[in-house]
This record gives structure tokens, sequence and C-alpha cells, in this order.
């Protein structure tokens, strides 16, 4: 059984370890919300009291799987040699002293909104292993870590902590999940299925909620339609269709086995008198209600189904898999989810080693820097934006030094970095127009309040309301800690 409790004396479990999770393994209708299970206890009055003041409700967690270049973004180096400074030119922003790449200006007519920390840095300049400590705010890796798959011995996602942290505080209205990781899971283009953006050791039935909304494409990358390139400018020939997952039965989905899958959950009800609590028995009619719901529950069709969102909302997001799927994160939160982490570009597509400069100021920026411009807009208009943070990050950055990859690219790019990246922060009560940390004068490594994966994440859990003292338990009722560092000094 997995709970989060405050480390204070341990709470005694209401469910017996061995029907918990044998309702736990039951998938009622295949649609991968199984994690709303009833073994997800969360904070208890006495944990309320010790957490700490929460400052937004619900958190949208922008990826950029590749790796954003932080010269060519939030980082600039004008000053710096022209094999250091690269194309791109700086440009003011509405705020008094922060400068970014003139690629981006809707988001710097937006400053005072948002805030930088130019100090992020991690010791890995490989994929794998800046996914995992980036998306699970941990450092260091886990025993038996692959770079070729996700181990049950990975540490939890910060997505996974937070949907077992907030699981009782939704609030919304609607039978969603707490959290939701969107428009597809992070997949390299040669099949593996990245690290780091599941449960792991919490166990597979916390995973996240992954709504498929963009099938996977091993050669295109970018927001397509509009957007979509190859790095080493070959023919894509991509047609996927951006479209909402079906939350219709599926067509081999009988009434029998629903019948008979529903008889698994009866049964399981008939075994409920030899469980501790009667309240916390109550709980498996509460969820089995929500995978139900979940189909039938026209809100949280309309909120998937972003594609035929009206004209106007979808010229300012951009009618593309960028602008939909802040679009759908947008909904998601309105209606009630905690967290929402979305995937921006399938196939590491930040991932610019060469060609670098043309594949960002066409085909990443522009589809970038309206859709988040949108999202801002959007919550700040409708009042959640103190209510929302936004946080926007990559694995790691890119080098220094630009260099080209002759054999593959015509034109230059840079290389993968942990070094130093930029992290993008809004909302939430975050202080806008603020700049935290700072890089040396070719943007290789923090020179004022470095901060770490851990600080990160800290930062998000906080700001979720989590106190800093929870754990989780696994099986063996050993506790696990939620923060390894404290959240980012100054940003609040």
């Amino acid at each position: 059984m997995r709970r989060l409790e405050h480390h204070l004396p341990a709470h005694p479990s209401h469910i017996s370890r061995r029907t918990a999770i044998q309702a736990g393994s039951i998938g009622l209708l295949g649609l991968g919300i199984n994690h709303l299970d009833a073994l997800r206890a969360v904070a208890d009055s006495e944990e309320s009291k010790a957490a700490p003041p929460q400052t937004a409700q619900s958190c949208i967690y922008i990826f950029l799987s590749g790796g954003l270049g932080q010269h060519e973004s939030f980082d600039m180096k004008p000053d710096a040699p022209d094999t250091v400074r690269g194309e791109f030119q700086p440009i003011a922003t509405r705020t008094t002293g922060i400068q970014i790449c003139e690629h981006l200006p809707m988001l710097a007519q937006r400053s005072h909104l948002w805030a930088l920390c130019r100090s992020m840095t991690h010791p890995y300049n490989e994929h794998s292993q800046g996914h995992h400590a980036m998306l699970t705010g941990r450092t260091e890796m886990p025993p038996n870590f692959s770079g070729n798959q996700p181990m049950p011995t990975d540490w939890p996602s910060i997505a996974t902590i937070a949907g077992v942290a907030t699981c009782s505080r939704s609030h919304g209205q609607n039978n969603l999940p707490p959290v939701a990781v969107l428009p597809e899971r992070l997949v390299h283009r040669s099949g593996h299925v990245i690290p780091g953006q599941f449960a792991g050791e919490m166990g597979e039935r916390f995973d996240p909620w992954f709504i498929e909304a963009s099938p996977f494409s091993s050669v295109s990358y970018g927001a397509y339609p509009t957007h979509q390139f190859h790095h080493a400018d070959k023919d894509n020939g991509d047609e996927r269709v951006f479209q909402a997952p079906s939350l219709t039965l599926p067509h081999e989905m009988t009434n029998l086995r629903v019948d008979n899958r529903l008889n698994i959950l009866d049964e399981l009800d008939r075994q409920r008198r030899h469980l501790d609590a009667h309240a916390a028995a109550a709980d498996f009619d509460r969820y089995r209600q929500q995978a139900i719901s979940l189909v039938c529950d026209g809100h949280v069709r309309q909120a998937l189904d972003v594609t035929r969102a009206d004209d106007k909302t979808q010229d300012r997001y951009g009618r593309n898999a960028f602008g939909w799927s802040l679009l759908m994160a947008r909904r998601l939160v309105s209606a009630g989810v905690n967290l929402v982490q979305v995937n921006l570009g399938n196939n590491e597509a930040w991932d610019t080693h060469g060609n670098a400069f043309p594949h960002l100021k066409n085909n990443l920026f522009p589809p970038t820097d309206r859709a988040v411009a949108a999202l801002l807009d959007d919550l700040q208009e409708s009042g959640l934006l103190d209510q929302t943070l936004i946080v926007i990050a990559g694995e790691f950055g890119r080098t220094p030094k630009l260099s080209t990859l002759s054999s593959s690219y015509k034109l230059p790019g840079r290389d993968h970095w942990g070094g130093s990246q930029t992290v993008f922060f809004a909302g939430g009560g975050v202080r806008g127009g603020n700049v935290i940390g700072a890089t040396d004068n070719i943007g290789a490594y923090p020179t004022d309040q470095p901060q770490h994966p851990e600080n990160f994440a800290a930062t998000i859990y906080r700001s979720l309301g989590i106190p800093s003292t929870a754990v989780w338990r696994d099986e063996l009722d050993r506790p696990h800690h939620i923060y390894y560092g404290d959240p980012i000094e100054g940003l609040m």
C-alpha cells in the first residue's frame, strides 16, 4: 500500500494491505485510471495544520524534451565571442533590465507575469539521465537505472508525488484524476520509453493519467501540423492527427466483459467486511463511480476535445499540437486537475545539435511563444493565474560553444549540457519580473544561487501545499521522503 503522511506518529492503515492491493490492481475500463483507487490515502488534519502556505491550487509543468538552449532563449550572452553567442539577438522585455530572445516577443511583453531561474544545474549530459533528474526532482540516479527503459526502482515522478499528495484536495467538481500527462508519453525515436515519467518504486498503479492525444512518430518533430520539421531537414511525411482520446467503451469491451469486471469488484465489496474501517471501505464505491463517470461526464469530454474549440480560442493558442496541448492543460486545471505535465515536442524535439537557429526561429519558438502567452492571458483574465503555477524546463541546457556535426547537419547547433539551464516560472504566487541566479559570461555554470532538481521539485510541492515533512510508505511500511531540497528562495 502507498500512503502519504505527515512524518509525525504514523497514522494507522485503515485498509488491510492484501485487500487494498487486490483492489488497486483492477483497471475497471482500461482507461489508464486505475491509479484512482482507495490506496491513495493523503494528508489528514494533523498534516494540514503543518502544511506550508498553499500558493497554488494547481500546476502546469511544460516539459521541453531534448533540452532548450539557454543562450537562444532566456540567458543570452550578446557580449560573448561569436563561437558562443549564436545568431539570435536579445530584446527588451516589459521589465527593465531583463532581456530574452528576439523570437519570443509575446513572452517579452508579459514579463511582469513570469520569473526566471538562470542557475539550474545537474551533472548529466545524457538525455535519459537528464529526463530522470528533471522529471523526478532527484539528482542521484536510482539503483539499477537504465537509460533505455523505465525500471521499477526508478524514483517516482514529480507528477506521481503531486497526484498522491493532492488526491483528496481536488478543487474541481468533475470526476477527473488529480494529475495528467499529455499529449503523449515521452518516447525516443528508437522506440524506447524515457525513464523518470512514471511512478517507479511507488508502483505502476500510481502512474499518472497519460492522455494519448498525439500518436508517437519516430521521424517528425515540433508542433504538427503547422510547425513540424526534421532535425536533419529530411522529408518527414507526417500526417498525424491530434485528437482527444475516446472516452467511449472500446468496441471489444462488450457488456459481458464490463459485467465481469464489475463482478470482480462486487466480490471485493463482499470482502469489505474484513477491512478494518467501514469509512475507508466506502471509498471503493467512490472510486468505482469516478471510473464510470469519466466515460459519461460531458465536462470531461469538453476539456479534452480542444480541436473543436471556437476559432478565436484556437487562433490565440495556435492550431497545432503545442497550442492544443496547452489549451487542454488550461481546461483540465480549471476542471480540478491538480497537476498537468505537458510534453511540448515529440521525440526530443528540442535536441538542436544542428540546424538549430532556423529550427528554433521557424518551428519551435513561434508555437511555444504563442501558446504560452495565450495560456498566461487566459489564466490571468479568468482570475486563475494566481492559483496556477506554470513551470517550463527541459532535461538540460546546451553547450556554451557552437558546433557543427557535418555528417548529419548543414548548420551549427549545440550539444547536451547539464551544467546550466534556465527554468521559467509564472503564476501561483511567483513574483513577476524577477530573475533568480546567474551564470558565467559564456553561460556554462551558475555563478550565483545554483539550484538543483531537488530545489525545482520542492518549489512545486510547496506551492501545492505539500508539507516538507510528508513521506509516503511502501508495502513494507518504510517511509520515503518527498522533499530532498528547499524551494527556490526569492521566487515567490
